[in-house]
């Protein structure tokens, strides 16, 4: 007969609250969350506590927010939960041997990518990025390695040429969520989870992204700046300069089947297509041109804001 299990949730961003709230739905017991600190927001600067939290504390769950697990008094606090798991989703902190083993079952991570492929801190849009075919929610054992523990668990997904990095995001939240309640409900029946240990061929890491990759190189064919595109929206964003030094957001765009010869970068007629690498192109449908709000490519020609045969950089 399985029995409820202590567990704490360690987890941050928005990605996580799915499965903090099967977590608490379930017969199991969360008796306390970790999340980031509050930190400042906004063009305001507001002092915010993370999703996760805000999560927590509405469920009226205990949340504890240490910088990091240096001090001994949180090593400390952590072993005296007694738990029998601890549940880890985009935390986005480091935990060091003692957390990992205070647990009597250790720390499952739920990770978004199929793993040893895409560890690391930005997997889901590296996998848009690359061009991958698939990829989905690995439930893995935490180890000091990155991402490196073995597998209990695995879901895959189609990525498709309109899947974007909000979608996917999603999607994949809400597979995690199930998938980690099926891996506990083993857990709490049978003692143990069978596992899978990654192997060594076959791993790429998924870097964290930086603001300079969202810049448009148009002399990439137009099937790397689409991905670039549904990857990098809404952050770190995609944008490109206009012919007077103004930044023109690119928030959506669609591949043609034009094969251009003029320049990359020139806008090609009123219907606002770009040359790309490649003698391929591209046609913008969502911009936000600098300190405008987001509009369809057709307000913006219509407004000004871009014209034909500009050459865009």
């Amino acid at each position: 007969m399985s029995k409820p299990l202590r567990i704490a949730f360690m987890g941050t961003p928005e990605f996580a609250v799915p499965a903090l709230k099967a977590l608490i739905a379930s017969k199991h017991k969360v008796v306390c969350v970790y999340s980031q600190p509050p930190r400042p927001k906004g063009r305001g600067h507001q002092v915010q506590e993370s999703p996760v939290h805000e999560a927590a504390k509405a469920a009226g769950i205990e949340v504890r927010t240490p910088l990091n697990f240096k001090k001994d008094e949180d090593i400390a606090a952590f072993m005296a939960l007694e738990l029998d798991v601890a549940v880890v989703a985009a935390y986005g902190l480091i935990l060091p041997r003692a957390i990992l083993d205070a647990p009597a079952h250790g720390c499952l991570n739920i990770h978004a990518s199929l793993l040893p492929r895409w560890r690391g801190a930005a997997p889901i849009q590296r996998a848009i990025l690359e061009g991958d075919s698939e990829t989905g929610i690995t439930i893995m054992q935490m180890d000091v390695g990155l991402d490196t523990g073995p597998m209990f668990a695995k879901k895959s997904v189609a990525i498709r040429p309109s899947t974007t990095t909000p979608s996917l995001h999603d999607m994949l939240s809400a597979i995690g969520s199930s998938l980690i309640i099926e891996a506990l409900e083993t857990l709490s029946e049978k003692g143990s989870l069978i596992s899978t240990p990654q192997p060594d061929t076959g791993s790429t890491y998924a870097k964290m992204l930086k603001k300079e990759e969202g810049r448009i190189d148009w002399t990439n064919s137009a099937p790397i700046i689409d991905r670039q595109i549904r990857a990098l929206n809404p952050w770190p964003g995609t944008w490109c300069d206009l012919p007077d030094g103004k930044r023109l957001k690119i928030l959506e765009a669609v591949i043609m089947p034009f094969a251009p010869e003029e320049k990359p970068g020139t806008v090609l007629d009123g219907d606002c297509v770009i040359a790309c690498g490649g003698n391929t192109s591209i046609k913008l449908e969502t911009v936000q041109p600098e300190n405008k709000k987001a509009m369809k490519i057709d307000d913006a020609m219509r407004g000004g804001y871009i014209a034909a045969g500009q050459i865009l950089s």
